[in-house]
Order: C-alpha cells, then sequence, then structure tokens
C-alpha cells in the first residue's frame, strides 16, 4: 500500500452526568472532556492525557492532514471487515476515539442507523470525513465517558485505546454503554510497535549518553488483552494479531510521520529533547541494523484487534463441563459413532 504522496510504502466527565443518544441530528457537546489531569483514581498516570489531545489538535490543523492518514486508513479498513460477519444492522453505534472519521467513511445506512463519534480533539472531529450516516460529534475523553448505560447496540474504536491510562476501566465503560447482545469491535497498537525505533533510540542514546530514557510509549501485552476483555465483562471473545510494516527513506520521515499522525509520545517519564548527536547516531544505528535492499528503512506496527459481546440470554453458550457424549480420542471414528440415517443425509 503506498503512501499517498508515492514516498513511503505500507508493506472527565463525572458519571452522574450522561449524555443522551436520543436527540437527532449532528451537534458538538464539549462538556464530556475530562479535567485537565485527572484520572481513574486507581489508574497508574503513564500517560498526560493534555499533551495527547494538544498532539491530536495539531495535527488535525495541518494543512494537508491525509498525507500522514495511510495508517490508520488501512486499520479502519481491516477493522471495518469484521462487520461483514454479524448479518445484522446496528441502529446506534459509537465510534470512540474517532479522529477524523476513519471508521465511518466505510459504514452505510444499511448497517449503522446513527453514529455517535467521540474524540479528545475538537480540531479532528471539524475536520472528520464525509460519510452518509446521520452522526453526532461528542467531544470526550476516552476514559470518562458521559454515556448512559445500555445505550449502543455497537461500539468501534480503531487506534485510540492504547493512549488510555486505565484500559481496564475504559473497557468497563464500553461495556455499561452498551446494549445487551452488543458488541464491541476495537484496533491498538501492540507490544511489538516500532520495536526499530525504540532498540535504535536506546542503543544510541546508552553510547552517546551513558543511559536511555524511553522514547516509544508502552504498549500492552496481546497476552493480557483477552483477559482485561473478559473482566470488564465481554464474553465470546476474538482476539488476533497483525503486523503492518511501513518502509520510510530514513528515521527522521518516519518521526515526522507519526507527529503528522498525531502519534508522538506523551509519558510523563519522557525526555523533552534529545542532543542533536544523538539522533544523527541513532538514525545510523537505524539505517545499519534494518536497512532494506532499496536503501529504506523499515518501520513495524504491531495491531491487535478483538471484537466482545455483552451478554444476552439469546447469545449462544458453550454446553455444561461432562455432558458431551464423544470423546476427543473417538472422533476419528466419527463415521462409525453417527447414525445410519444422518450418515445417508
Amino acid at each position: 500500500m503506498l503512501r499517498p504522496a508515492g514516498l513511503w510504502r505500507l508493506c472527565r466527565r463525572p458519571w452522574a452526568a450522561r449524555v443522551s443518544a436520543e436527540n437527532p441530528g449532528r451537534r458538538e457537546i464539549t462538556s464530556g472532556v475530562s479535567p485537565r489531569g485527572s484520572t481513574s483514581l486507581r489508574a497508574l498516570n503513564i500517560f498526560d492525557r493534555d499533551l495527547k489531545r494538544k498532539q491530536k489538535n495539531w495535527a488535525a490543523r495541518q494543512p494537508e492532514p491525509t498525507k500522514f492518514d495511510y495508517l490508520k486508513e488501512e486499520v479502519s479498513r481491516i477493522t471495518f471487515v469484521s462487520f461483514f460477519f454479524f448479518f445484522r444492522a446496528f441502529p446506534l453505534a459509537l465510534d470512540l476515539g474517532c479522529g477524523r472519521g476513519y471508521i465511518a467513511q466505510y459504514l452505510n445506512k444499511e448497517t449503522i442507523g446513527k453514529l455517535f463519534q467521540v474524540d479528545i480533539a475538537e480540531n479532528a472531529l471539524k475536520n472528520s470525513l464525509e460519510t452518509e450516516i446521520p452522526t453526532v460529534s461528542v467531544l470526550a475523553d476516552e476514559e470518562f465517558l458521559p454515556f448512559r448505560e445500555n445505550t449502543f447496540d455497537l461500539v468501534v474504536s480503531s487506534l485510540s485505546l492504547h493512549w488510555v491510562n486505565d484500559l481496564p476501566r475504559a473497557l468497563e465503560q464500553i461495556h455499561y454503554i452498551l446494549k445487551p447482545d452488543g458488541v464491541f469491535i476495537g484496533a491498538m497498537f501492540g507490544g511489538d510497535t516500532l520495536y526499530e525505533l525504540r532498540c535504535s533510540l536506546q542503543l544510541a542514546e546508552t553510547e552517546r549518553e551513558g543511559g536511555f530514557s524511553p522514547h516509544i510509549s508502552p504498549f500492552t501485552a496481546v497476552n493480557d488483552l483477552g483477559h482485561l476483555l473478559g473482566r470488564a465483562g465481554f464474553n465470546t471473545l476474538t482476539v488476533d494479531t497483525d503486523e503492518i510494516q511501513v518502509n520510510y527513506p530514513g528515521m527522521f520521515e518516519l518521526m515526522e510521520d507519526l507527529q503528522g499522525m498525531g502519534e508522538s509520545n506523551c509519558s510523563w517519564n519522557r525526555k523533552a529533547l534529545l542532543h542533536r548527536d544523538t539522533m544523527l547516531a541513532a538514525a545510523a544505528v537505524y539505517r545499519e541494523m534494518y536497512r532494506n535492499e532499496d536503501g529504506s528503512v523499515p518501520a513495524t506496527y504491531q495491531i491487535y484487534y478483538m471484537i466482545g459481546w455483552k451478554y444476552h440470554e439469546s447469545q449462544a453458550r458453550p454446553a455444561e463441563r461432562g455432558s458431551a457424549t464423544v470423546s476427543f480420542g473417538e472422533l476419528g471414528k466419527i463415521n462409525n459413532l453417527m447414525p445410519q440415517g444422518k450418515k445417508s443425509q
């Protein structure tokens, strides 16, 4: 998949106050954003959410924001494929951390009745992509969702939840606002994302400055994701991983694109500046260790895709333990165990 320019390749709002989903039309609700510096009492305060809001707003204000949309477009397209397996319509849906509406552009009126688009950055909402579905824009923090219980039939989120301080609580909120038999479909960056950049910066900073600071934000491990979804109350879980590799002319072009995507590091323990010599050394290390045959350098984005359902009595459930009539060891003789009438059908 080619980047548009052809140079890069793709190989708090309090819980007591809720926003009703009954009012039609397109509008913006700005009071859903959490106060500056606020976070869940039980959360690890890893990310500066106010800085992340500024980063995303800056990215959305650029003259050509579509220049940096290639990765989010691709992940949203893959996430959209999940809809084909449900064979049902969703009267009310929520796009959590929608950005400029990357998922909405793939949806249609036959599938979605109305779509609520939620993001922390007002500029992203103002510059959202066109869609044929009736939409409502809500300026709110993913960590403090301003919706009532059992509101949405569908919640989707693409490349947003990796910046949340309290991921378990965020998943619990998503489950809370889903109707019974509602589904959550999400995609987020995984633990091996940008490992080439991480290693290059660490090696260069250690060699030039005698130690290193984290320059790539921490990510969730795939082993933990299924457990977190289950603990939040979801069932019939599906978790999958994929890798997308993008080739860049060099490390600095990669960092420019990350800034343009609004994906720069916002960890509280980040180092504000790197010395020029360290940056040049990191670029050299990157090229030496990971260079492609054509001279470009790869950047790997690991993506976790997840699907979880809110319980409803109509859903299929596993049989009780011990109720099986055939053991796994007898599966090879299944034809002999079946009644003769079923064999002939």
